[in-house]
């Protein structure tokens, strides 16, 4: 096995919707229970210990993802911190949807054969999230890192497909690059002969 694409489910990621009113207090008061703030520009991701992550979602929309376990303990951190009146809510998400991660040099090119989102680390790169489709299955993609390393947040009924359509795509993505790489050895002996 190469370590070129590696897809593997991170099961049972705690996983909790953030529905706040802006201006309202509510924002500060969950940033203060989290222990940093919420990511406010659009498609972006904020992180913070014992690998929390704050993913936006909309204006006033966020889903915070952490560690297996942790969801029921941060659900109530997070709704006592609204109990000050501050209009929002705040829900168990973790059984909605079902986390694969795509890892290594050729994850961006096996997304991109399903994907319609330009996935040039210009203009999505570590630190960005996007309500999508992959492969026509509606998804939540999170860059984790620049490897690249992306995780694929996926309804439980649309788990199986995704998973096979994407190891599928990384097969098709290994052919291509194993005979892009035979093509440049026979270029290289073909000029290495004209010399």
């Amino acid at each position: 096995m190469t370590d070129d694409v590696v897809l593997a489910e991170r099961a049972y990621l705690a996983q909790i919707g953030v529905r706040l009113h802006p201006g309202e207090g509510g924002p500060s008061a969950v940033e203060a229970a989290l222990g940093f703030a919420l990511p406010a520009t659009p498609n972006t991701v904020a992180a913070g210990g014992g690998g929390r992550r704050a993913l936006w979602l909309g204006p006033d929309e966020w889903l915070v993802v952490a560690e297996p376990g942790a969801e029921a303990a941060l659900e109530v951190e997070l709704a006592e911190a609204l109990a000050g009146g501050q209009l929002g809510s705040v829900v168990d998400l973790s059984c909605n949807r079902v986390a694969l991660d795509l890892r290594g040099p050729l994850a961006r090119e096996v997304l991109a054969k399903g994907c319609a989102l330009d996935l040039h680390p210009r203009a999505f790169g570590a630190g960005r999230c996007a309500q999508t489709l992959v492969a026509r299955a509606q998804v939540i993609l999170d860059q984790l890192d620049d490897a690249p390393a992306f995780r694929l947040l996926v309804r439980p009924s649309f788990a199986d497909y995704l998973a096979a359509w994407l190891l599928d795509a990384i097969e098709e993505s290994r052919a291509s690059s194993r005979l892009s790489a035979s093509l440049r050895q026979r270029s290289v002996r073909a000029t290495s002969l004209n010399v």
